[in-house]
């Protein structure tokens, strides 16, 4: 499974690694510092571009003054045209100076407050990769926050249910069951949220993405996890336990014990699995008592001697889903 965003931290600017400001492991918020660098290089980089930004506005003022000063004299006859527009466009020059000595100092402080790194989203911050007195640059993956409020989780179902799936229009809600690793049911059901665009040509499935609710974080990235959902209903189905069932060279057989214990060999249609039992699509009827154990050995007209199979029952049943 996977955070439905798994933002990488770097650096905006290159500098050595003073602090780490968070938990590891815990929950940050948007906009919270993560992790500060040394800015004495920014702040020297701030100060440079101020005095360039007051150079430049100095030049500016004396470029307007000979404006100023030549504007009446030109009125006059004491001045010519040509030194007024001489004066005008070293003006123009100069106010163009002062713009860019100001997107210098506007980059400048922009890079000092980079020098503390914060999240750029709410969620589970993972160990920090880098250590104090390391060496940051933009490149460095510093850290990984993971939005898991909800959690996606891919996996890939056969071509057939995916036919099933997209024919059905119903049950498109909240209807996938989680099961976790140590076989317990996730209390919050998900729903597909997106199917992929192609079927794997090498194992014939497609992939899905669903999403689960996740208030509590208790579901993490790299978790492992298994969908269960509901494919198909079938009412009345038979099934029987699937070691009943005996296979070869495409052939299913199984075993039945009629009312004078002997036994008949029969072949068998499977359908879908369900659990460790066996959906029987034909050979079977309500009632029929199949053998469980033993089916290698066994041979047409044989007389056994029967008891109960107490882990599963042994009698083909009427089934649900």
């Amino acid at each position: 499974m996977a955070g439905n965003i798994d933002a990488e931290i770097r650096p905006k600017v290159e500098g050595f690694l003073l602090e780490k400001l968070y938990s590891e492991g815990s929950f940050v918020n948007k906009g919270q510092p993560m992790f500060h660098l040394d800015q004495r290089q920014s702040q020297a980089a701030v100060e440079q571009a101020k005095g360039q930004l007051e150079e430049a506005n100095a030049a500016l003022a004396q470029a307007q003054i000979d404006v100023n000063r030549y504007t009446p004299l030109v009125q006059q006859k004491a001045v010519s045209q040509a030194e007024l527009d001489k004066a005008t466009s070293r003006q123009r020059a100069a106010a163009a100076q002062v713009a860019a000595a100001q997107a210098v100092l506007d980059n400048a402080s922009l890079n000092l407050t980079w020098a503390t790194v914060v999240s750029p989203i709410s969620g589970i911050a993972g160990i920090a990769k880098v250590g104090v007195g390391d060496l940051m640059t933009p490149t460095t993956v510093m850290a990984t926050v993971s939005a898991v409020n909800p959690v996606y989780v891919d996996f890939s179902i056969a071509e057939q249910d995916y036919l099933r799936f997209a024919r059905d229009k119903t049950g498109r809600g909240a209807n996938l069951e989680l099961i976790l690793g140590d076989g317990s049911a996730f209390p919050n059901r998900g729903r597909a949220l997106l199917v992929n665009r192609e079927i794997d040509s090498r194992t014939g499935t497609i992939q899905i993405r669903a999403e689960f609710s996740n208030p509590e974080n208790v579901l993490r990235p790299g978790q492992y996890a298994r969908i269960r959902a509901k494919t198909e209903e079938r009412r009345g189905a038979l099934l029987i336990p699937q070691r009943a069932v005996a296979e070869l060279q495409g052939i299913y057989q199984v075993g039945v014990v009629d009312s004078d214990n002997k036994v008949t060999i029969r072949a068998v249609k499977p359908g879908p699995q369900f659990g460790d039992m066996w959906v029987i699509e034909t050979g079977l009827q309500p009632g029929d008592k199949v053998v469980v154990d033993g089916l290698q050995r066994l041979r047409d007209g044989m007389t056994v001697a029967p008891s109960d199979f107490k882990d599963t029952q042994a009698n083909a049943v009427h089934g649900g889903e």
